[in-house]
């Protein structure tokens, strides 16, 4: 299989980068193609501006979703946004390494999402019409792929709980593994998490190792975050959960296929009496 490693630490002596080049050794060890964008290292320019269309009239007024939507069609975006474009359709599989910083991804990894996230690449695709809001939420250009977070953590595991003070940990990543990740088509699976990176002692090491080794192991074979699909029935009209869905759960949970709960509805069946869909 082929597998893309996007990488993004300034400092390659860091647990990121142990992190990261261990991911490469274990999978290219099992036969796996590996691939690895070290954003610091290739100076992964992270400022979406019109420099990123080589075509366009430095004088008009910039509309960058536009600028894109063309530079894509026609072939004309920047090489280093085509490059990685290219790297996300060559892999089976993306691996995303980087620290929780401000309870996001670094700056520079943000910025590698908004340029290479391109109109026609990875949003704007599909119909536009009717009830369907094109293809997205389980469909579109990365359909077939998975992707997995393995995310560095300053704080202890107790403050991303439920009730922690820094809110459950699945809240916070539902930005990125929801709409970055599932939005384009990806199937997500559970983040690999290090929690209290700086306080890393080398006598934990080896525990963190196995564990990452075995998340590697079944990168193919683990069950994905079962997401509902947008275009699986689950959504009315206006792109909100049905209200006969979701009463199990709150907040980004109800987004979640539940145990019992067909994972695609055709229009117009029923699930209560009352209820049609």
């Amino acid at each position: 299989m082929n597998i893309l490693i996007v990488y993004a630490h300034p400092e390659p002596k860091s647990l990121n980068g142990a992190l990261k080049d261990l991911a490469v050794r274990h999978l290219a060890g099992q036969g796996h193609e590996v691939r690895v964008s070290d954003l610091y290292a290739m100076g992964w320019k992270a400022v979406a501006d019109g420099g990123d269309f080589l075509s366009r009239d430095s004088g008009e007024r910039l509309s960058y979703a536009r600028a894109s939507k063309g530079a894509f069609a026609d072939g004309s975006q920047s090489p280093d946004i085509a490059a990685e474009q290219e790297k996300l359709l060559w892999a089976n599989a993306v691996l995303f390494q980087f620290p929780m910083w401000w309870f996001s991804m670094p700056a520079i990894l943000k910025g590698w999402i908004e340029r290479v996230y391109a109109f026609g690449f990875a949003y704007g695709v599909g119909v536009h019409e009717g009830e369907r809001w094109g293809d997205r939420y389980g469909e579109g250009t990365l359909t077939g792929r998975r992707a997995m977070l393995s995310v560095t953590i300053g704080g202890r595991a107790p403050h991303y709980s439920d009730r922690g003070v820094n809110g459950a940990l699945d809240d916070i990543l539902f930005p990125i593994q929801h709409g970055v990740l599932f939005y384009p088509g990806m199937e997500v699976l559970p983040p690999f998490t290090t929690y209290q990176a700086d306080r890393l002692k080398a006598e934990q090491w080896p525990s963190v190792e196995e564990a990452f080794k075995a998340r590697l192991d079944g990168l193919f074979t683990d069950a994905p975050l079962p997401f509902r699909k947008q275009n699986g029935g689950h959504y009315d009209t206006q792109q909100v959960l049905k209200p006969c869905l979701g009463h199990d759960a709150s907040g980004t949970r109800i987004h979640l296929v539940k145990p019992g709960e067909p994972e695609q509805l055709p229009v117009g069946v029923k699930i209560f009496e009352t209820e049609e869909l």
